[in-house]
């Protein structure tokens, strides 16, 4: 299996550079030419994620993705653990239940998957799940001076920089309230066979151990049992 690679806590500072990006348009001041976006939800898995890179429709999305404006694959996808909590809330209009959202100030672990793209495919990501077009995605630099920007009262519409991997920001976005501001709200059959089957993809933990992290995350626990979260894998 692979190695879970540790995050080194911490903002990334901006490098102070500004040089241009192929198909992504021209880096803003103090912005890295690659990052590193955590996954924590259904782009765990690297095929749902190449719907937002290359465009097309998700399974049983009803709209298709336009995709980023350089549609490459990440160069590179490795397992990470983040400080913090993934639960679950809200309610999906594609999966039903609840979506994962991510607290990096609750005390806990997270199983995610970092993959390596640069920093204008990661905004061009963030915008389309902040339900915006591939061009118009968020300034990266806040989120890297200060660990956290908060861009808007939507669901995806908070970034956050919990470290870095290999001297390289690690990015990902959330909604702007804490675990404990926002009912909880079970996840779906389909939504977690995706998260397991992502986090499987990875090779760093085994069925178990995925099973046991799902069942375990706020607003799935009580609800699932690690059984029956393996079960979702055979189905």
């Amino acid at each position: 299996m692979s190695r879970v690679r540790v995050i080194e806590a911490g903002a990334a500072e901006p490098d102070g550079g500004q040089s241009a990006e192929p198909g992504g348009g021209e880096r803003a001041a103090g912005v890295p030419e690659l990052v590193w976006y955590a996954a924590y939800g259904s782009n765990t898995r690297r095929g749902r994620l190449m719907h937002y890179i290359e465009g097309g429709r998700p399974p049983g999305a009803a709209l298709a993705a336009p995709g980023c404006r350089d549609p490459r694959p990440p160069r590179e996808s490795v397992p990470v653990e983040l400080r913090g909590v993934v639960y679950f809330a809200t309610e999906s209009a594609l999966w039903t239940g609840g979506r994962a959202f991510y607290d990096p100030d609750a005390r806990g672990r997270v199983f995610a998957r970092a993959h390596l793209v640069t920093a204008g495919q990661f905004r061009d990501i963030a915008a389309q799940e902040m339900y915006r077009a591939p061009g118009t995605g968020p300034d990266l630099a806040p989120a890297l001076r200060h660990g956290r920007a908060r861009l808007g009262e939507g669901r995806y519409e908070t970034l956050v920089c919990p470290g870095t991997l290999d001297g390289l920001p690690v990015l990902t976005f959330t909604a702007p309230w804490a675990l404990g501001d926002v009912p909880l709200n079970a996840p779906s059959e389909g939504y977690l066979r995706q998260l397991a089957a992502g986090l499987l993809e990875a090779d760093a933990w085994d069925g178990a151990a995925v099973a046991a992290y799902l069942a375990g995350c706020p607003g799935a626990a009580g609800r699932w049992t690690a059984e029956r979260v393996t079960e979702l894998l055979r189905e």
